[in-house]
């Protein structure tokens, strides 16, 4: 989050949320309780889809998704180079190799006209990411993945909210996975939750976050008792209390942040030097984070001049994301033959992430956007423009 006077990102809590965590505290059941089951059903009732299982982590349930849908060693993944990196470390966690796809301009999504052309004999799955919030292109990639007998699996990590031509992201794929980050749209501090219509998926899953336990453990077979390899991939009682009731406010909360999210737009709209996030009139974003980027002249190092000029001033800024396939532990795995992905890299160099939360007032987006407008023309200046 940081110490800055206007952070980069910032959880949104109430009193609810509050009373909830005490109502646990009270009652004393920490794990495995009535917290995690509504939590579950709540997110569930909301995507659409027959069955949700909480779990710890955003990538935990990445991770046992792929691990249900029996991706292995031996096994390519596609997947998109523009992302934060737990959408690769759980293919490699699982032993498969990531295949990047490049992105499109527009959603920052893989191209859909890219992906048919990197599937090989090894290919078992897509895992598409909906970047920023952004499901724009999900009901394509489903397409092609049944066209073509594979798996995949939706990471809505930062899309909880948002739809497809009417579609709630999260219903695309064989499986879905949110995460609760304290930057996310709802937050728990840490978890995730995996939705799913794939009563297989959904019980392996469950299996497979409580260390290999079935789904009857206490019941019949005994707590002891584990039916394979697994995990403790449990979301807690008191992270679920917070979940519950961020799922109580979920349309207030997706309200602000498209508040805060509009605001920008408006304001920074007539700076030349800026790419303003663009939205498909078929897809409703849910804002994860603000993200603009600067234009094609800019250098990597300009950019960075920009971040640093932001934090000076106590404003938080950050480069969403770093391309995954340049950094030095996954460039290695090609050895002399690194993959190239333009337009992702392009993208990558001239990103800017601007802070952005529920709460952020009128002031608070005033002060950014003048911030970064003076900087600018320092920057101009500089070059002699």
């Amino acid at each position: 989050m940081g110490s800055q006077e206007i952070p980069l990102s910032k959880p949104d809590l109430s009193p609810l949320e509050t009373s909830l965590v005490m109502e646990v505290m009270q009652n004393e059941r920490l794990a495995i309780g009535p917290m995690t089951e509504e939590f579950e059903e709540r997110v569930a009732a909301y995507v659409g889809t027959r069955h949700a299982v909480a779990v710890n982590s955003g990538t935990s349930g990445l991770f046992c998704v792929l691990k249900a849908a029996g991706v292995g060693p031996g096994d390519e993944v596609i997947t998109t180079p523009f992302s934060f990196v737990a959408s690769t470390n759980v293919i490699l966690h699982a032993g498969a190799k990531p295949v990047f796809v490049d992105i499109e301009p527009v959603s920052l999504n893989m191209d859909p006209g890219l992906i048919e052309r990197a599937i090989t004999p090894r290919t078992k799955a897509i895992l598409a990411v909906e970047t920023f919030g952004n499901p724009m292109h999900m009901d394509l990639y489903a397409e092609i993945a049944r066209r073509n007998g594979l798996v995949m699996v939706e990471d809505c990590c930062e899309a909880l909210g948002g739809a497809c031509k009417g579609r709630k992201a999260g219903s695309f794929g064989a499986a879905g996975v949110f995460g609760f980050y304290p930057n996310k749209q709802v937050a728990t501090g840490e978890g995730g939750m995996i939705v799913t219509d794939d009563d297989e998926i959904a019980s392996l899953c469950r299996s497979l976050r409580n260390q290999g336990r079935g789904s009857d453990a206490v019941a019949k077979a005994g707590w002891l008792r584990h039916e394979r390899l697994g995990y403790n991939f449990r979301i807690s009682e008191l992270q679920a209390a917070v979940g519950v009731g961020q799922m109580r406010r979920i349309d207030e909360l997706i309200e602000k942040r498209a508040f805060v999210a509009r605001a920008y737009i408006e304001k920074l709209s007539g700076i030349p030097d800026l790419v303003l996030p663009t939205v498909d009139p078929q897809t409703t974003m849910s804002w994860f984070v603000f993200v603009p980027r600067l234009g094609v002249e800019f250098s990597r190092e300009e950019r960075d001049g920009l971040i640093a000029g932001l934090r000076n001033h106590d404003i938080g800024s950050s480069d969403y994301f770093p391309c995954i396939h340049e950094m030095p532990f996954i460039r290695s795995m090609f050895g002399s033959s690194p993959p190239s992905m333009p337009i992702a890299e392009s993208i990558s160099s001239r990103t800017l992430a601007l802070p952005f939360y529920g709460g952020m007032t009128m002031r608070d987006i005033d002060l950014v956007v003048q911030t970064l407008e003076v900087l600018l023309g320092r920057q101009a200046f500089g070059r002699g423009q």
